[in-house]
């Protein structure tokens, strides 16, 4: 009884001890998985990283970890020769392939959403807009125009947001004032309409669904291969 005593608390201990060694090395990776995505990606902004599933040693003998959570804020992004500033992004990426010595990662799939704020949004348009919420999963965009006979007027319009392509979200006014006169429609489309690429996540993300907020654009992005770091 006493060596099964013995036995017993050792094994305690060392179930303890390995525990602790789990968790530093998982906190470490998580700090390096961070710095290394920040650099891969160019970003401006933070990221924080968490590897989820136990014991984490296992899964890196094994070259592959179960789900990797990552958190990305103040992304700059390249948008058609513009930035559009990412606010934050989370993603959940399953099944990340540790390759070339552990010095890229790849998951097999991942899915997550990415907000854009209004005002950045009116920053990467090429008109000078002020961009809103216009309330029931509408954008409120407002500009100026000149218009014949009335001279420069103010104008705001009420826009859907859509996706046109796996990169590149849409604002459209929905009506606008003076449809049907001659060159005002087209005029103040000018000035409230456009197309903006989202680049600069990482490869293998895309844009799946586009809706209006009030806290801003939200984008679900989903993908396949997802690299992480490269």
């Amino acid at each position: 009884m006493r060596a099964l005593r013995i036995l017993l608390i050792t094994a305690v201990i060392l179930g303890g001890l390995f525990t602790i060694a789990d968790r530093l090395a998982v906190n470490y990776a998580e700090g390096e998985a961070a710095d290394r995505i920040r650099a891969n990606q160019g970003l401006t902004g933070s990221a924080d990283v968490s590897i989820k599933g136990f014991p984490f040693l296992t899964q890196v003998m094994g070259k592959e970890l179960d789900q990797v959570d990552v958190t990305l804020t103040g992304v700059e992004a390249s948008a058609g020769g513009r930035k559009v500033r990412v606010t934050e992004m989370n993603a959940a990426l399953q099944r990340v392939r540790l390759e070339n010595n552990f010095s890229r990662a790849v998951a097999a799939s991942a899915s997550g959403t990415a907000r854009i704020s209004y005002a950045d949004l009116g920053k990467a348009s090429e008109e000078d807009v002020t961009v809103g919420y216009g309330g029931n999963g509408k954008v409120k965009v407002t500009g100026s125009i000149e218009i014949p006979v009335l001279g420069k007027v103010t104008r705001s319009v009420l826009s859907s947001v859509s996706l046109a392509g796996d990169d590149t979200i849409r604002v459209h006014a929905d009506k606008v004032p003076g449809e049907g006169l001659p060159g005002v429609e087209e005029r103040i489309r000018e000035r409230t309409d456009f197309d903006r690429q989202v680049g600069g996540l990482p490869t293998g993300l895309k844009l799946q669904k586009v809706e209006a907020t009030p806290e801003g654009v939200v984008v679900t992005v989903t993908g396949t291969n997802v690299v992480l770091t490269g």
